[in-house]
């Protein structure tokens, strides 16, 4: 019996609106990057449960099968969640890697998706800021963004812990995920606030969640902004 994996939906469910959506986002990211490239890409929120790590292994699978090579790295080493989207062990990770010492080889998986490697979170270290700031942390995404197309990064939230701002540094552009209907408009500000305090890139802002009438379903809003068309961008996302 083939395996299930309801939340990825590229994978689940190719055709769907949530699919094309994603694809809409990539094609958004591409036009992002045509100034300054977009090799490692973070992905947070401003608190827990708004779908971040939904929203980033889609992204993942969606650049992956247009045929970039694609890593995806679990840095929420707190709360992970991506070995649970795709169905794999976490018993050694990118804890094990920045604390032990461990060769990428070693906890790098290989996914159903063709171009697509995860990196999970590993086991729960007592000090995830730290290794997370470090600078073999630092050596190693330098080192996997020239081995791959794109990095993607899972980040905690932005407004829990300081591991997202401190990862920001790491990165060539953060995105930011906001559930519609639930995500305070103080707590998304106070995200965003903090994020420009580092001097993070922010690419835009995925509205998630947004019930689709119609079907009564969900699908993924994906707005981006640059420095021409923030202002205009700004009041829909925030």
């Amino acid at each position: 019996m083939d395996e299930r994996y309801p939340e990825l939906f590229l994978m689940d469910d190719p055709k769907s609106v949530v699919s094309e959506a994603f694809r809409m986002l990539r094609t958004n990211l591409q036009f992002a990057s045509v100034d300054r490239p977009l090799k490692k890409i973070m992905v947070t929120s401003s608190v827990p449960q708004e779908g971040k790590s939904t929203v980033i292994a889609n992204l993942a699978i969606c650049i992956a099968s247009a045929g970039s090579k694609v890593l995806l790295v679990d840095a929420d080493l707190r709360r992970p969640n991506i070995y649970k989207l795709f169905l794999l062990e976490n018993y050694k990770g990118l804890s094990n890697l920045l604390a032990e010492n461990l060769p990428k080889d070693a906890v790098i998986n290989k996914t159903k998706v063709e171009n697509l490697h995860v990196i999970t979170s590993g086991p729960v270290p007592p000090n995830p800021a730290e290794i997370l700031g470090s600078a073999r942390m630092k050596n190693f995404l330098d080192q996997v963004a020239s081995e791959y197309d794109m990095v993607l990064i899972d980040a905690p939230p932005v407004n829990s812990v300081a591991d997202a701002s401190i990862l920001s540094s790491l990165v060539d552009g953060v995105i930011l995920v906001v559930e519609a209907g639930s995500t305070e408009r103080e707590a998304a500000i106070v995200a965003k606030q903090q994020l420009e305090k580092v001097n993070a890139r922010i690419l835009g802002v995925v509205l998630n969640k947004v019930k689709q009438e119609k079907s009564g379903g969900y699908y993924y809003y994906y707005y981006y902004y640059g420095e021409e068309g923030k202002k205009r961008k700004k009041k829909k996302i925030i």
